[in-house]
């Protein structure tokens, strides 16, 4: 935001150039990760009600109502283009036919606490988050293929493609990319203190800390892990078979962890809860009704972990045929330990 407020946008071709100086300083990543902490610590410290609820009623309707701006005001601006390009008299037909074609390449192509309704919110989550998913990239594609911006992903595509759209798009296009980011930033905001939430809350149950301690505690080793990560973008700090904290950890939350976390999370509820604990506990001891409990359970304890497994699986090999099998190794060990303890 910064960055768009200073005027990036106003030369397109270096926006490639100032996100690697940036991520590659071994200073300034690090002033904005403490501030972004601090506000992860602001809001988790002040507990479930009393802080990740009020963060998220203000946020999170404040999120899907930027996006869905932005990506009115993107797909408007591309039929706008359209409509300038057809209506040209001195156009024949080729700009207005290479945005149109890339345009249409893009068209064809719970609960936390005792009493809340699991079935309820884990339909309303999954439903919202793949709404937010598809609304960004309605927001974010069509654009990109009407003005023949090549996608990217992971960061590239979040700091590189998208300001290059903006920028494609005038003097405007800093408005749009300013409410983008802001948008960005509540996301990732309200995704990190859920995280942080989960590693508080196993303190506070598991090992009986108060709230701050498990806070300052969990906080700490976070800074630490983003601290490593940042510095390994500039080449900076111990490396794990070559390869810098941040990939390392790239890779093994994203080839291992999220899949066999998610398998393991299945075995436990179907295999190691009984079954009528698990109803109970989804239920709310039969308050809630959940009509398709039989069939849910057995796609939770027989089809899902097999899916799981194959994604696992699959990660696992496409890390070894990468040439960081040895960090795959390394992933399966660490989940191994952790289960066994």
């Amino acid at each position: 935001m910064a960055k768009v407020a200073t005027g990036l946008l106003s030369a397109p071709d270096a926006i490639g150039d100032t996100f690697g100086n940036f991520i590659t300083n071994p200073v300034q990543p690090l002033f904005w990760m403490v501030a972004y902490l601090a506000l992860n610590i602001m809001v988790v410290v002040k507990g479930v009600s009393s802080g990740i609820e009020k963060a998220g009623k203000v946020l999170m309707p404040l999120l899907f109502g930027m996006l869905i701006l932005i990506a009115i005001s993107l797909v408007g601006y591309v039929i706008w283009r359209l409509v300038q390009a057809f209506s040209d008299p001195e156009n024949k037909g080729t700009d207005a036919k290479g945005i149109f074609t890339r345009f249409g390449y893009f068209l064809s192509g719970v609960a936390y606490a005792k009493g809340e309704n699991l079935v309820e919110n884990a339909a309303i989550v999954t439903v919202m988050d793949t709404a937010v998913a598809l609304l960004a990239g309605v927001a974010m594609f069509p654009a990109m293929f009407a003005f023949g911006i090549e996608p990217a992903a992971g960061p590239g595509l979040v700091f590189v493609v998208v300001p290059t759209l903006f920028a494609e798009m005038g003097g405007i296009g800093a408005l749009f990319a300013g409410l983008f980011f802001v948008a960005l930033s509540v996301a990732a905001l309200t995704s990190s203190v859920s995280l942080l939430e989960v590693v508080v809350a196993y303190l506070m149950d598991e090992k009986k800390f108060a709230r701050p301690k498990a806070v300052v505690t969990a906080s700490s080793v976070m800074a630490l892990m983003c601290i490593l990560a940042s510095l390994s973008l500039g080449d900076i700090g111990p490396k794990l078979f070559g390869t810098g904290a941040f990939d390392v950890f790239d890779l093994l939350t994203d080839k291992i962890f999220l899949a066999i976390g998610g398998l393991l999370s299945c075995i436990f509820a179907t295999w190691k809860l009984s079954k009528e604990d698990l109803k109970d506990e989804v239920t709310n001891g039969g308050k809630v009704s959940f009509a398709i409990f039989e069939l849910w359970y057995s796609l939770v304890k027989f089809v899902i972990p097999v899916t799981i497994a194959i994604v696992a699986i699959s990660g696992i090999k496409s890390g070894f045929d990468n040439g960081v099998g040895a960090i795959m190794v390394v992933g399966v060990l660490i989940i191994g330990v952790f289960a066994a303890l």
